[in-house]
């Protein structure tokens, strides 16, 4: 379990195709300080288990192809920027929102306008996750828990909007995330149950 709040910027040193997957070597001296074997990490979002600790400040991790297709991280190499974020623990403060690390599918960033003080990126949103998304409630874009500011639709389809405080754009990927970027999206988890158990009643 996470929050959104992203606690470093990572970086991925290495990458090695399987044959249905693919193990990433990722640096992150504050992700790996206190990382040991089976320890989960959200990368950009995604939950990935701690294979082994490397030269202290480095971690691999195996991703599945299931997960290489259905998220952004299949599009990332060697020297790619990500968003890292340890396990929350028991005791920890919740200063996001409850999230799971599990992607429910990508968005592509469509339009950024900057303000003086914060900056409003405009994300693609998939047909199957718009009822979920609501204004001013949370949703995950790369692991970064944020609020949205804005909803709407054009001919291209379902659109969402979460504005940038300075501090966002200068430590998540997102914040120097061009136009067309693909970016993770994991909703509110408890609209999902409430739809589930609506439509069982």
């Amino acid at each position: 379990m996470f929050t959104g709040i992203v606690e470093e910027l990572g970086e991925i040193v290495a990458r090695e195709p399987l044959a249905d997957s693919a193990r990433l070597t990722i640096r992150g001296k504050l992700a790996t300080s206190d990382a040991k074997h089976g320890d989960s990490i959200a990368v950009n979002g995604v939950c990935l288990t701690v294979v082994d600790i490397v030269d202290g400040d480095s971690f691999t991790t195996d991703v599945m192809g299931e997960t290489l297709a259905r998220s952004s991280i299949g599009g990332l190499d060697v020297g790619s920027r990500v968003n890292l974020e340890r396990a929350a623990a028991v005791n920890s403060r919740l200063g996001g929102h409850i999230v799971q690390g599990h992607v429910d599918g990508t968005g592509v960033v469509v339009a950024r306008t900057p303000a003086e003080n914060w900056e409003v990126v405009r994300i693609s949103l998939p047909d199957n996750l718009a009822r979920y998304v609501v204004e001013k409630g949370s949703i995950t874009v790369d692991g970064i828990s944020l609020t949205v500011s804005g909803l709407g639709a054009d001919d291209d389809g379902d659109w969402l909007e979460v504005s940038l405080i300075p501090t966002t754009r200068e430590l998540t990927t997102l914040g120097g995330a061009p136009v067309g970027t693909t970016v993770n999206l994991e909703v509110d988890i408890i609209a999902k149950y409430v739809e589930r158990l609506t439509h069982r009643g």
